[in-house]
C-alpha cells in the first residue's frame, strides 16, 4: 500500500471525530477543518502538520490529495461518513500531542458548517493573498503562503 499520507490520517481523525458528535459534515467543512488544523500548527508550533498544501479555490482553502480522493464518490456538499474512512486506527497512528492540537481545533471551528467556515476563509489573508485580484468566481490553484498562513494565525494569538 506504501506509506501513509499523513493527512489522509489526520482528515480521518476528523470525520470520526465529528462523527462521535453526532455531525454529519460535507467534504467543504471537512477540507476547511484540515486547512485549519494546518495553518494553527504552524502558527504555535513553526512547521506545518503534515505534507499538502491548500490551494485558493472559490469556495476557500482545498487540498488537491483529499480533493482527488473524494471526487470519483463525492461533492463538495456531500456528507461524510465513518464509512469514508481509509484508516479506522487513525486515532493510535497519531501522537497525543497530534490529536490533542487537531481535537483544540474542532472545539473552535468544529460548530461551524462549511458554508460558514467557507466565508471565514474569505475574509483572511492568506486566501485572499493567494487569489490576488481575480474575481471570486474565477477558478484558481495558486497555492496559499504557509509563511502567510503562519504570520496570519500566529498574529491572533495575541
Amino acid at each position: 500500500m506504501g506509506s501513509i499520507n499523513k493527512i489522509d490520517l489526520v482528515c480521518d481523525y476528523i470525520i470520526t471525530k465529528l462523527d462521535e458528535a453526532s455531525d454529519r459534515p460535507s467534504l467543504l467543512k471537512i477540507q476547511k477543518l484540515l486547512y485549519y488544523v494546518q495553518a494553527w500548527h504552524l502558527a504555535l508550533h513553526d512547521k506545518p502538520m503534515f505534507n499538502g498544501k491548500f490551494q485558493a479555490w472559490v469556495h476557500g482553502p482545498v487540498n488537491r490529495h483529499i480533493y482527488d480522493r473524494f471526487k470519483g464518490t463525492k461533492l463538495l456538499y456531500s456528507h461524510i461518513s465513518v464509512k469514508d474512512v481509509l484508516y479506522p486506527d487513525c486515532n493510535d497512528q497519531l501522537t497525543d500531542v497530534e490529536r490533542e492540537h487537531i481535537d483544540e481545533v474542532l472545539e473552535n471551528y468544529g460548530e461551524f458548517s462549511g458554508a460558514q467556515l467557507e466565508r471565514l476563509t474569505h475574509t483572511e489573508a492568506p486566501w485572499l493573498s493567494a487569489r490576488g485580484r481575480l474575481p471570486s468566481s474565477a477558478r484558481c490553484e495558486v497555492e496559499l503562503d504557509e509563511k502567510c498562513m503562519k504570520e496570519t494565525y500566529r498574529s491572533m494569538l495575541k
